[in-house]
């Protein structure tokens, strides 16, 4: 029996990204792009196979709307 919560090993490799993507300095924000974020976030998920389409759909639109508020660009902070 698996005991791995697939969308906290995804969230996990995001914010990972998003530290490897970053343009900020070394303990800011760590933002980056929604079209990079999604582009990651859909291939990692599509990897994944646990976590339904429905479901990445909700939550991408849930950051977008965060993104949005911070001239596109998802912050660690927002998921």
């Amino acid at each position: 029996i698996s005991c791995r919560n697939p969308l906290q090993s995804l969230l996990s490799s995001m914010k990972q990204a998003c530290e490897i993507l970053t343009r900020d300095p070394e303990g800011g924000a760590a933002r980056i792009p929604f079209k990079t974020f999604s582009f990651i976030y859909l291939y990692l998920a599509s990897i994944d196979g646990e976590i339904s389409a429905i479901e990445t759909e909700v939550f991408l639109e849930e950051i977008k709307e965060q993104a949005d508020k911070h001239s596109g660009m998802v912050l660690i902070r927002h998921f």
